[in-house]
């Protein structure tokens, strides 16, 4: 008789309702299991079969979830979360100048960033989000607090003309740059970048460092590049040519580079980053609450450009919601374009997942459900009110807010959320270190 291959072992079985690749493959799939060993994903095979086929040493039944990608919030600053509400409703020059410059430097230590940024971790998390790109102070400290809490991250180190509370000149935070990318070089999980703040705070000269040190390191550079229409006029006239074109001059503008915001974009500028390689990270709310205006989303994408979405930090936005975030993206990309088609549901999904980890130059990572990528995965539960009737997939996920939906996350197969609840973070202490911060800074 023959004989039948035994059942293969297997860290991890997931069995929802639905799984939702955002891959190389566009389908739903229906009464399918999500096969991972080892953290990466080795199989989506019918459920039924699956059990055949594998002896997995942890077996979860999610019956009314779909599983998709965790979002990746492609730009953030974390540790603002203690800041948020701090000011609000101002333009962006006076919002940094006058309040949140002055308060930084003022309050922000290394305390200060473990804080915020375990607060900021804890709430990605909750709402779905597996992995994040950070710049701010002690990115030391924040490159840490995320090794440890499992979730995956980019940390650019940030560098300005002038002193910050952890760097007293830009050569300084560009030496501890290279120290902590280093020191993260073997650890998949934690990207270590440059963060030239702006062309407004950076000189020409560092600029030119950075891009030579990216190109030597195969290191990111993210960077805030045209966010208001008055960067790019001042721009012009104290320099005669637009931020990009100075920028590409000096050699930072590669397919390394990921431009923030770029709210003020003519068919130059679009034809320029598309022959570059660079990609673009959106962040609609936070332009809409700075009025800093509106990214061209639908003819980046047209162009061949990659496009990622970040919440930006929670001083303004001010929260750090990425199904919010998409929601909002697809619908302003509507309106920018003056066409209901533009940004559809799956284009939206694709810029919060696979358009984000190819942003920051992890898509053969993360960033779809594919087999041999890490599994970096979300369920969220179809059957709140609003979540039903259930056409479309892709549309529910995109025009309701599902992020209070979300039950659970996994980020390389390690399970960090459970039916709601942190299990690599201590969910009340945070909450109290938050309370004691607002109590100082108040």
């Amino acid at each position: 008789m023959p004989s039948h291959p035994l059942p293969q072992a297997v860290e991890l079985m997931i069995s929802p309702a639905k799984i939702l690749p955002l891959g190389s493959d566009a389908r739903v799939f229906n009464n399918c299991s999500l096969i991972v060993d080892k953290g990466k994903i080795i199989a989506i095979s019918p459920t039924a079969q699956a059990h055949k086929t594998y002896t997995p040493q942890d077996h979860i039944i999610l019956s009314e979830h779909v599983l998709m990608p965790g979002l990746i919030n492609a730009h953030g600053h974390s540790a603002m979360t203690l800041l948020r509400g701090y000011a609000d409703d101002l333009p962006l020059t006076q919002w940094l100048q006058e309040y949140i410059w002055p308060a930084e430097n003022r309050w922000v230590n290394e305390h200060f960033v473990q804080d915020g940024t375990e607060l900021a971790i804890a709430e990605m998390l909750k709402s779905g989000t597996t992995c994040y790109s950070d710049m701010y102070f002690y990115p030391e400290t924040s490159a840490q607090v995320a090794h440890t809490s499992g979730i995956r991250a980019q940390i650019t180190c940030p560098i300005l003309d002038f002193p910050t509370p952890c760097a007293r000149t830009p050569d300084e935070a560009i030496n501890k740059c290279l120290a902590l990318h280093d020191r993260y070089l073997d650890i998949e999980r934690i990207t270590v970048g440059f963060g030239p703040h702006a062309p407004y705070t950076v000189s020409d000269e560092i600029f030119e460092r950075i891009g030579i040190l990216s190109a030597e390191r195969q290191a990111p550079i993210q960077v805030h590049l045209h966010e208001t229409a008055q960067e790019v006029s001042e721009a012009i006239r104290n320099t005669g040519e637009r931020p990009i074109s100075r920028l590409h001059k000096l050699g930072v503008i590669t397919p390394l580079t990921q431009c923030v915001h770029m709210t003020t974009l003519n068919d130059h500028d679009i034809e320029r980053l598309s022959q570059s390689g660079a990609s673009v990270i959106h962040c609609p709310e936070s332009n809409l609450k700075l009025a800093s205006g509106l990214c061209p989303t639908q003819q980046l994408l047209d162009a061949g450009i990659t496009v990622g979405l970040g919440t930006d930090g929670a001083a303004s936005n001010n929260d750090l919601d990425l199904f919010g975030e998409l929601h909002t993206a697809a619908l302003i990309g509507k309106l920018s374009a003056n066409s209901a088609s533009a940004i559809n549901a799956y284009q939206a999904l694709h810029m919060a997942t696979l358009g984000g980890a190819k942003a920051l130059g992890i898509g053969h990572l993360t960033g779809s459900l594919d087999i041999g990528k890490a599994c970096d995965a979300i369920a969220i539960k179809l059957d709140d009110l609003s979540s039903l009737p259930l056409y479309n997939l892709a549309s529910q996920l995109v025009y309701t807010h599902q992020s209070r939906q979300v039950s659970d996350v996994w980020v390389e197969g390690k399970r960090l959320l459970q039916d709601g609840k942190l299990c690599t973070l201590n969910e009340d202490n945070i909450k109290h270190r938050a309370k004691a911060w607002a109590t100082k800074i108040s």
